[in-house]
């Protein structure tokens, strides 16, 4: 006798979504990059996005802070990735806090394709408060996966992305120059130095 499963029509590709999400300087692209070469390796065909004004290393590469790099695709709006993941198996999409809320809504619209959606961002900006859409794509996850980096005041797990240049704007792009990642303590006592 066949069991329930055997009896069903070939299964149908499941798609998901999983967020890689923490402060700067805690690896999220660079587990990104590794998710996706993985899926390359396994000869999937894979597509990954980033926000077209993140050019910090590469216009067409999403880089990370070790250098490790992968082909990417700049777009403009969360509404572009919908129309240039056709036929594609795994979906990456890098510095998602950047892009605008429309983008919770293709992770899911991806997802429900059967398509696999591999999201990374920093979940809280330098005011350590949620990034735009990331608390909801985190919400909307079958996995979500927390980065830490080391706190340089005192080596303790990072979680905060402190910023040491004056600006009130939310979106400022840079790096050690610009940023340094604090553990929850070092970060409060930042407020009264």
């Amino acid at each position: 006798m066949y069991s329930e499963i055997d009896r069903r029509s070939p299964r149908q590709r499941q798609g998901t979504i999983e967020v890689v999400c923490g402060s700067m300087f805690s690896g999220k692209t660079e587990e990104l990059i590794r998710r996706m070469k993985r899926a390359q390796f396994a000869k999937q065909k894979v597509e990954i996005f980033k926000p077209a004004i993140d050019v910090r290393y590469s216009d067409t590469e999403v880089v990370s802070h070790n250098h490790n790099a992968i082909i990417s695709t700049p777009v403009e709006s969360s509404a572009s990735i919908l129309l240039l993941a056709e036929d594609i198996e795994v979906v990456g999409i890098d510095e998602a806090q950047f892009f605008d809320m429309g983008i919770i809504d293709v992770c899911r619209e991806l997802a429900n394709r059967g398509i696999r959606v591999i999201v990374a961002g920093l979940d809280m900006d330098y005011k350590g408060t949620p990034f735009g859409p990331m608390p909801n794509l985190m919400a909307i996850a079958d996995d979500v996966f927390k980065a830490h980096a080391i706190c340089v005041r005192c080596g303790n797990l990072a979680s905060f992305s402190h910023r040491l240049v004056s600006s009130n704007k939310q979106v400022l792009l840079g790096e050690t120059e610009k940023y340094e990642p604090l553990c929850r303590c070092c970060f409060e006592q930042t407020k009264t130095e």
